[in-house]
């Protein structure tokens, strides 16, 4: 059974690549969800189909944010109630999201067999989707790890502040030491100008070169901008709401940047592969 379901993932995987982006921080607070949503929505006005998961299982916000209405959600897949497929909203240009739950404690402490399961219902999505982007939960707890690593791109926000400097690099160094990553795209949030994030990513670049062997990349700068905050209070995103705003701008550029990253053709990196793994890990496990 493990087997035929491996197989069945490597031709799928062949067959249907799929770019995957998780966007995680470390910290709370550093403005990840603004990004993955606008980011999305500014692929989406590209011409790319996407999908989103909210993947800060307990305290879900992705649909709160844009004010759209949820029936079920991700915990409804985890038991069986429906597939994948059933749970998807349709957010601005087309967008789909995967809702989790919020408020709910046993959907952040899932065992093994049952993240192994959200990962299949990932696998064996039917939606046409060019790119999944992964909004991680804040921390570093497993299922950061486990999204992060599951991603071929893994976008890190950073911001002005000490703790959200200290947070990045510790969820850096654990990716790097304890999983093998070694690449990490940066997006510098919430500063007041380019060299403000260039000093900002400076910072993180010398600590992480100093005890570290990983290579980050800036992929953006996005700008303090106080249109964000009315955009989150009409509940629209902030390249919808004020487009030409100086964030927007920046995360319209992103995005564009985004689309062009490269899927790898070797396994490492997809969430099929993922899955694959941890198939592979029980089967041995089981025969031990």
């Amino acid at each position: 059974m493990i087997e035929d379901q491996a197989s069945g993932l490597r031709k799928m995987k062949q067959s249907r690549l799929i770019k995957v982006i998780a966007v995680t921080g470390g910290k709370g607070g550093v403005g990840k969800t603004n990004i993955t949503l606008n980011t999305a929505i500014a692929m989406a006005k590209q011409g790319q189909r996407v999908l989103v998961l909210d993947a800060d299982l307990g305290l879900a916000n992705v649909d709160v944010m844009l004010g759209l209405r949820v029936d079920k959600n991700l915990s409804h897949v985890l038991s069986g109630e429906c597939t994948l497929d059933e749970v998807l909203v349709t957010g601005p240009h087309g967008i789909k999201i995967a809702p989790a739950t919020s408020g709910s404690q046993s959907m952040t402490e899932l065992s093994p067999t049952q993240h192994a399961g959200l990962i299949r219902a990932f696998s064996e999505l039917q939606s046409p989707i060019d790119v999944l982007i992964v909004d991680t939960a804040a921390g570093i707890s497993d299922m950061v790890l486990s999204f992060s690593r599951a991603a071929q791109d893994i976008m890190v926000v950073v911001c002005d502040e000490p703790t959200s400097l200290t947070d990045a690099y510790a969820l850096i160094k654990l990716l790097n030491r304890e999983h093998g990553v070694f690449k990490f795209k940066i997006v510098a949030n919430m500063v007041r100008n380019a060299r403000e994030g260039q000093e900002l990513f400076s910072k993180l670049s010398k600590v992480t070169g100093r005890f570290l062997d990983v290579a980050l990349e800036l992929v953006a700068t996005v700008p303090f901008d106080e249109n964000i905050r009315k955009a989150v209070r009409k509940q629209q995103p902030i390249v919808d709401a004020f487009p030409a705003s100086p964030a927007s701008t920046a995360i319209t550029e992103l995005a564009k940047t985004a689309s062009h990253w490269p899927i790898p053709n070797q396994p490492g990196g997809h969430l099929e592969f993922f899955l694959e793994q941890l198939l592979t890990r029980k089967a041995v496990g089981d025969n031990g």
